[in-house]
This record gives C-alpha cells, sequence and structure tokens, in this order.
C-alpha cells in the first residue's frame, strides 16, 4: 500500500511539470519562427520606407498571417515599430489562454538606453548601434533587466512560465 501512495505522489507532481515542459516545447517553435523574422528587419529595414516595405512583404505570406505551423496562428510585423508578434494556436499548444502572445521589440543599442527603431529613424543625430531585441508575456523581467522599456502583448500575453528564459 505504501508504494501504492509514493507513485500516486509521484504522479501528481511529475504530470503537471511534463505538460508545462510540452507546452514550452510547443511555444520554442514560434519562438524560431520569429528568428526569421527579427533578421529580415535587421537586414532590410535601416528607413521608415525600408521598415514598411519589408513588413508588408512579409506579412502578404501565409494568406496575410506572416508565417504559420502546427502552433503558430499567425506571426506578423508592425510596419511602424518593427515589432515581432507570434500569435499562438490555443488548440495544438496546449492549455493556454485563446490567442496567447509574445511581442519581440526592437531596440538599438547605442551605447546608452536602448533606443526604439521606429523613433530612432527620425531622431537627430540617429542612434548608431546593433540592433537588439526585448520580448514580452505576462511578465518582463528579462527585458527590463536589461534596460528595456516594457512593452505589452496587444491581446493575452502568453503566461510567463510557458515562455522562453529571455521572456519572462
Amino acid at each position: 500500500m505504501l508504494v501504492v501512495a509514493i507513485i500516486g505522489i509521484l504522479a501528481a507532481i511529475a504530470l503537471p511539470a511534463y505538460q508545462d515542459y510540452t507546452i514550452r516545447a510547443r511555444v520554442s517553435e514560434g519562438v524560431a519562427l520569429a528568428a526569421s523574422a527579427k533578421s529580415m528587419i535587421d537586414e532590410n529595414a535601416h528607413t521608415p520606407v525600408e521598415l514598411a516595405a519589408t513588413t508588408t512583404t512579409w506579412n502578404a505570406q501565409a494568406g496575410g498571417r506572416g508565417a504559420v505551423s502546427k502552433y503558430v496562428k499567425r506571426m506578423l510585423l508592425n510596419g511602424a515599430t518593427g515589432e515581432v508578434t507570434v500569435r499562438f494556436n490555443e488548440a495544438s499548444v496546449g492549455a493556454i489562454a485563446a490567442d496567447s502572445e509574445l511581442v519581440f521589440t526592437p531596440y538599438i543599442r547605442g551605447g546608452g538606453v536602448p533606443v526604439n527603431l521606429a523613433p530612432n529613424f527620425v531622431a537627430t543625430p540617429p542612434v548608431t548601434g546593433p540592433l537588439d531585441w526585448g520580448c514580452a508575456s505576462a511578465t518582463n523581467l528579462v527585458s527590463s533587466g536589461r534596460a528595456m522599456p516594457v512593452v505589452t502583448p496587444s491581446t493575452t500575453p502568453l503566461l510567463a512560465k510557458f515562455a522562453p528564459g529571455e521572456c519572462r
């Protein structure tokens, strides 16, 4: 009887942990898809006109949903800010809220405080430096710890326990 009780306790602990792990693994597919969009912005968006053209081209894919997969409902780029928004498919990911999102925001690190990409286009003089990305989930502890402004997803933020480390 003691063995059955111990197995029951272990199962009660292990099963929820495994379910969270599988959801995090499915979310990582959306993060991988976002990497190609982030690279596209980094390489092609050096002016507001180039940013708008790049995002328009990206968003026209997959029937106007940008990029899709089994676990990603849509991934669109914002033509004004360069933000990459990944919306997950709750039916295939698992126990997440409907329309849960991660938002990746581009910043330029010019030696001081990170500056948003889009406002920097019109700054005099513009900040120069490498492009860095902040990520927003339900919590933004990592981004704010790196001195990046907090950006909240436009709909339902993905819970931090399901987000990758850079988005917690």
